[in-house]
């Protein structure tokens, strides 16, 4: 569902904003990322991928910021890329585990966003390491690679109290799967732009 104004979302927990995508949480989760706008440890009301041309050169942080106070995002993590967002972002749950995914390979970013229950922050970062080798694995039989320089990912949890999320664990193996389904569409869509 795409809306233009921020406060005309009532209930939507996810919308466009045109190219751009939208999060929101409905409480403040714990948040780890490279995201490139509050990024690393915060708590986070949500989070956007926000879409840039794709010889985009300014500066990351600020535009973020600029789009985060003009749609009234407060306390949002932020991702960028070049694709068309609506055309490649792709979804999967798995258990308490939902991958929100956005694969670009002409100027080579992954974008991924996991919502999860029951980590504590040491599982969170486990969660980044299962989320990661997943894709690795997936870009790696499809092109030779393990990723990108611009990959980004946020793990988004209620703090919990599980320390291990590596994939001999319940919510690894709900992350391999949600990871692998969202990504793979993800890459399909994208290759079916061309």
């Amino acid at each position: 569902m795409e809306r233009e104004n921020p406060d005309d979302v009532g209930d939507l927990k996810e919308y466009f904003i045109s190219k751009n995508f939208v999060r929101h949480f409905g409480k403040q989760l714990l948040s780890i990322s490279s995201a490139p706008y509050n990024g690393g440890i915060s708590k986070a009301r949500g989070f956007f991928f926000m879409y840039v041309d794709k010889n985009y050169s300014g500066d990351y942080r600020l535009d973020c910021e600029k789009f985060a106070e003009r749609y009234g995002l407060k306390s949002f993590v932020g991702f960028m890329t070049a694709v068309d967002i609506p055309d490649v972002i792709s979804y999967a749950r798995k258990g308490n585990v939902e991958a929100y995914v956005t694969a670009g390979l002409t100027n080579l970013t992954i974008n991924i966003c996991l919502v999860v229950r029951d980590l504590n922050l040491n599982g969170m970062v486990n969660a980044i390491i299962t989320a990661t080798e997943e894709k690795a694995r997936i870009v790696y039989e499809r092109f030779g690679a393990t990723g990108t320089t611009s990959d980004a990912i946020g793990i988004f949890c209620e703090e919990g109290k599980e320390d291990w999320a590596g994939r001999a664990t319940r919510i690894g193996r709900d992350i391999k799967f949600a990871v692998s389904k969202a990504l793979e569409e993800s890459i399909e869509k994208w290759e079916a732009l061309d």
